[in-house]
């Protein structure tokens, strides 16, 4: 995938596509995340964790590069992949909170609530951002990285972003727990 960013980048530089630049470097700055947190903080990063991390990023790159007007499902994708990765980060810092405050407790029914609220609170933020950005490019003509189609295309992201948190919230806490359990052991470790 990374080398696949880096020709992505290449060739977004030589042809002076602004976009490709952008999304390229920063899912490519993103592909190192899991390797630095596991060598630097000692969370073991699972090859599954990794390539759901890398995949949601990279997925979206490549939409950038001409995929998401090309094929019109590609951003549905997208969006449910990344919203299921935020809930998925939601989830195991709720749970770490959980495992390393014996005052607070956070039961089963309110992390899948919890799951959800955080999912569709964080795309809220990332429509305004999208309509921020469409207003700036409007009023300067610059290209940006990230573009809104108008209200239909904002309600399907909001459907697919909660069909990510949907399937996080279920399946999260079964196979999110102990990724959780290791976050909180590590903030243990640090006081």
């Amino acid at each position: 995938m990374q080398a696949v960013l880096v020709v992505m980048v290449a060739f977004g530089f030589l042809d002076g596509n602004s976009k490709a630049v952008v999304n390229g470097t920063v899912t490519l700055l993103i592909t190192l995340v899991p390797g630095a947190l596991e060598r630097n903080y000692g969370l073991p990063m699972d090859p599954w964790l990794v390539l759901w991390i890398t995949a949601a990023a990279f997925l979206h790159s490549l939409g950038s590069s001409g995929l998401y007007v090309s094929i019109p499902w590609w951003d549905h994708v997208t969006h449910a992949l990344s919203a299921s990765l935020v809930a998925g980060a939601g989830y195991t810092v709720a749970r770490a909170v959980d495992c390393h405050h014996d005052d607070i407790t956070v039961p089963r029914e309110i992390a899948f609530v919890y799951i959800f609220v955080v999912v569709l609170a964080f795309g809220v933020v990332w429509e305004l951002l999208e309509f921020g950005l469409d207003e700036l490019a409007t009023a300067t003509g610059l290209a940006m990285p990230l573009a809104q189609h108008g209200l239909a295309d904002t309600m399907h992201d909001f459907m697919y972003n909660s069909l990510g948190a949907l399937v996080v919230a279920v399946f999260g806490q079964a196979h999110l727990t102990g990724v959780a359990e290791v976050v909180a052991a590590w903030w243990r470790s640090r006081q």
